[in-house]
């Protein structure tokens, strides 16, 4: 505080719904995270590839980690509210109640989560029709995004589809839950819809994929009032919400983010001076924003639109105000690397000597791999064992949701040393997909120098230090871990009016912890293996050609 000045502490209210939890901080004017709950939420996967929520259960848990990261704290200084979400599909009836997305009539389960592939065929039909709007999503649909969902809807639930009032992105359905208005954020219609800040819905799309129904009622059920995320929302909180977030009636409500968008506004706007970066003095379109999880999203941004291909994008205005945005992805990172570890037949091992050392199961893997390297870079104990890492499918560059993963150099041996190497493979598989994508965004004309990482796996020195040897670049993570908070905080400080923009909040708020440089004299190693990781996916499709020939 500067001297003399008795100027009121600001705080503004973050909330993140992920995958398996929700999570709220208080932060300040300065992006300090002052206070942070967490409560996981329900997850129900009926069968293969269907992944449902409750949005009664989301929001409760919302209330819940709101109330307690406020809990003490002058209400009178609390100036504003901002949600992200994942882009999970929210299906409500007329009067605004729960309905059904399962066979089971099963209305409290009503949100058909991101990664739910149930819509699989639904989205060969889209991309088959060629429709201009697919140049928008780097050429093809990706079965994560709503028009498959809904089209599946309208195929296999006909009765829901008959009773549905709206259609909500979760990040959407937030803000109207907080605020009783119905808009939605640009960057969910955009990134998600086939939406566009300029045309707006294109009615010959809707009709052409076999949801005309949309368009007759002028897209009510879907959204017809689109506000730039960050803006502010109706008038504010409403009385039932403040009392269930134990926040004051008419705070300002943000237009909400898509999770991963968040986490790219937390961090890549931050001031970079003094850290001896290569994006130093240059425009932020030399960063790539990489928030990593369950899964893993590359946000880059751009002054004029650049089709990327299989990358999404460009979408305008759906991250940073003025500046086109392009989002590479991968499907299953932070899922994967736990799948991999716990499925092995050394994980009990694992698990009780990490418990013994008070260590997680990743930093006593991290330990381990140290003590079995000998006189090698660590990376270098993986010279005979390779992991394609789309166990999911292949969400960026290659758009293919058929693809499977594959490991390359299994032995019979079933230790803990070849549980240690397994992971490490699958570590540096994930960083050969950025790899890839990089460069796919780089030969359509984007030029990234530098690295910004947030997100759970962010955590992992072993992830961050492979991601920046093999692609070769810098990576800087931010001070707050919870940059994804901090962008959600960020959108609720910009609706109270605090900022004058979104680029000034995010240059006072993200704020840069730590750099972590790559070793170039790994480089010719890290080369060949990325010449393997391509020569997998060849094979796969090889095989794949022989045995449906």
């Amino acid at each position: 505080m500067p001297s003399g000045e008795q100027t009121a502490v600001k705080y503004y209210v973050g909330v993140d719904v992920g995958s398996a939890s929700v999570r709220a901080a208080l932060v300040d004017a300065f992006g300090t995270v002052l206070a942070h709950a967490e409560q996981p939420i329900q997850v129900w996967e009926p069968r293969p590839d269907h992944y449902e929520q409750s949005s009664a259960d989301i929001w409760a848990a919302c209330c819940s980690v709101t109330k307690e990261v406020v809990r003490g704290v002058d209400a009178s200084q609390i100036r504003g509210l901002g949600f992200d979400a994942t882009c999970s599909l929210v299906v409500l009836d007329k009067q605004f109640q729960p309905l059904a997305v399962n066979s089971e009539g099963q209305h409290h389960r009503n949100v058909i989560m991101w990664m739910d592939h149930r819509a699989a065929s639904q989205v060969q039909r889209i991309n088959a029709t060629q429709h201009r709007a697919l140049n928008y999503v780097g050429g093809a649909m990706s079965v994560e995004m709503q028009p498959p969902k809904l089209l599946w809807i309208k195929e296999n639930l006909p009765e829901s589809w008959e009773k549905a009032g709206y259609f909500f992105d979760l990040p959407d359905f937030l803000s109207w839950k907080a605020t009783g208005v119905t808009a939605r954020s640009l960057c969910t219609v955009v990134c998600k819809w086939t939406y566009t800040s300029d045309r707006g819905w294109d009615d010959s799309f809707w009709k052409m994929i076999g949801l005309e129904d949309l368009v007759k009622d002028k897209y009510e059920k879907i959204g017809n009032h689109v506000l730039s995320p960050g803006e502010a929302v109706g008038n504010g909180l409403t009385p039932d919400a403040a009392k269930d977030l134990g926040l004051p009636e008419g705070i300002a409500v943000a237009a909400s983010l898509i999770d991963a968008h968040a986490g790219g506004l937390g961090v890549i706007g931050a001031d970079v001076k003094g850290h001896n970066l290569p994006c130093e003095n240059q425009p932020i379109t030399s960063r790539v924003a990489m928030i990593c999880g369950t899964s893993s999203c590359h946000m880059g941004v751009s002054e004029s639109p650049i089709f990327v291909p299989g990358v999404w994008g460009p979408y305008f205005s759906a991250m940073v105000p003025g500046l086109w945005l392009n989002e590479g992805g991968q499907s299953a990172t932070g899922k994967l690397i736990d799948h991999v570890v716990r499925g092995h037949v050394a994980f009990p091992e694992l698990e009780a000597k990490a418990a013994a050392s008070a260590h997680s199961i990743y930093t006593y893997l991290n330990s381990h791999l140290d003590l079995i390297k000998k006189s090698l870079p660590v990376g270098f104990l993986t010279v005979d064992l390779h992991v394609w890492p789309d166990f999911h499918g292949n969400r960026s560059p290659l758009t293919d949701l058929t693809l499977k993963g594959m490991v390359v150099g299994l032995t019979l041996s079933r230790g803990l040393d070849e549980l240690a190497l397994i992971y490490l493979a699958t570590i540096q598989g994930i960083a050969l997909g950025t790899r890839h994508i990089l460069e796919v965004m780089q030969a359509a004309g984007h030029d990234i120098t530098t690295l910004f990482l947030c997100g759970g796996l962010s955590k992992n020195p072993l992830f961050v230090q492979m991601h920046a040897d093999i692609t070769g670049k810098p990576v800087v993570l931010s001070k707050e871990v919870e940059s994804v908070l901090v962008g959600a905080a960020i959108l609720g400080a910009c609706a109270s009016g605090d900022f004058a923009s979104i680029q000034e909040a995010m240059a006072k708020m993200g704020k840069i912890g730590r750099v972590v440089q790559p070793n170039h004299e790994h480089k010719r190693f890290y080369d060949k293996k990325y010449k393997v990781f391509l020569k997998l996916v060849e094979h796969q499709r090889e095989y794949r050609s022989i045995m449906n020939s």
